[in-house]
């Protein structure tokens, strides 16, 4: 080895890491690129080895050939001490707590941990096989099937279903792609030996949360709807009946007036409660229609009791309400409590 040969091969060992294990002979040394460790035996400067291809090559040639891992192991250690010298750690792909969520004193793991878990055990491929189509005779259940494979050929797979009664109401719509998610992250849990259940596998909290919690006790949140009480006219005047005028006088010496009867008309039923007639004219628009749905979900009043309410009040669905008895029944909503 020349002179300038052994001076880049110094140059270059000057940024390789060495790695040593506690209690042990051997040295790891990096390659540049960090990929891999090369393996070096040291005990002097003539009596030392490497594993590398360089070492081989050249080692027969010249004994006194020593490769860039050689020179980075002898860089390192000063009157038979390691300097600068750390302690080998094997990497094992962990997962991150921040993909952990703790309900009920209970832990649970994301989907999107156990797929970052995946990726660091080195996934290849994952493939998704619906199985089952959701229909009518299955009562609308999805089954997938998730196959995932790493790149040393290793292979895991697993079902996982999916239904109306198992979901979440903001997911029952998409059956099929939450029956995939399931399948996949109980794929992914076999292959990153993950015991914790994931949480996209839960139907609802009620399946973590138990009978006894207090979170699982049902409370009614609709309030009543409170009826109109019919308010009691001052008077009521029948219009087939006739009414006798009180006399008026207007001589102080006349002992009486004769009057006339006369007929008054009844008063006609306004906007008030209790059997209201359906005013004519357009339908409700739709920004009406929306207001009062709006309104009598804030002021806890359930769809049923407003569809009761109209057919009571004005006879017609709440679909056929005009709009001037639809601003009428707003105003009632925005007052009530």
């Amino acid at each position: 080895m020349t002179g300038s040969e052994a001076l880049k091969r110094s140059e270059k060992s000057q940024n390789l890491k060495v790695l040593h294990l506690e209690d042990s002979p051997w040295y790891y040394v990096e390659s540049e690129e960090g990929k891999i460790c090369y393996k070096v035996g040291y005990e002097s400067e003539t009596q030392y080895l490497c594993n590398c291809g360089d070492f081989a090559k050249n080692y027969a040639k010249d004994p006194t050939f020593k490769c860039k891992h050689v020179m980075a192991v002898m860089n390192s250690i000063t009157e038979g001490d390691s300097e600068n010298v750390h302690y080998l750690e094997r990497w094992r792909p962990k997962l991150d707590e921040k993909f952990i969520m703790k309900i009920d004193d209970k832990d649970f793991v994301l989907y999107s941990g156990l797929l970052d878990c995946a990726h660091q055990k080195n996934l290849c491929s994952v493939d998704v096989e619906l199985i089952q189509f959701p229909s009518e005779e299955n009562k609308q259940t999805a089954i997938c099937k998730a196959t995932v494979k790493t790149i040393d050929g290793k292979i895991f797979s697993d079902i996982g279903d999916a239904n109306p009664q198992n979901c979440t109401s903001k997911v029952a719509k998409h059956i099929i792609r939450m029956a995939s998610t399931r399948s996949k992250a109980r794929a992914f849990r076999d292959m990153d030996n993950i015991g914790m259940t994931a949480l996209e596998e839960l139907g609802d909290l009620n399946e973590v949360i138990g009978n006894n919690s207090p979170a699982q006790k049902k409370t009614n949140n609709v309030k009543p709807f409170v009826k109109f009480k019919k308010a009691e006219p001052a008077a009521v005047v029948n219009a087939n009946t006739e009414t006798q005028e009180q006399p008026s006088v207007t001589d102080t010496n006349a002992a009486a007036v004769e009057t006339k009867p006369k007929k008054t008309k009844a008063a006609k039923p306004g906007n008030g409660n209790g059997g209201d007639k359906q005013e004519k004219g357009p339908l409700m628009s739709e920004a009406q229609k929306s207001a009062m749905f709006n309104l009598s979900r804030r002021r806890g009043f359930s769809v049923e009791d407003i569809e009761g309410r109209v057919q009571e009040k004005y006879g017609v669905p709440v679909e056929q309400l005009t709009s001037i008895n639809a601003g009428e029944f707003i105003r009632f909503l925005q007052q009530a409590s």
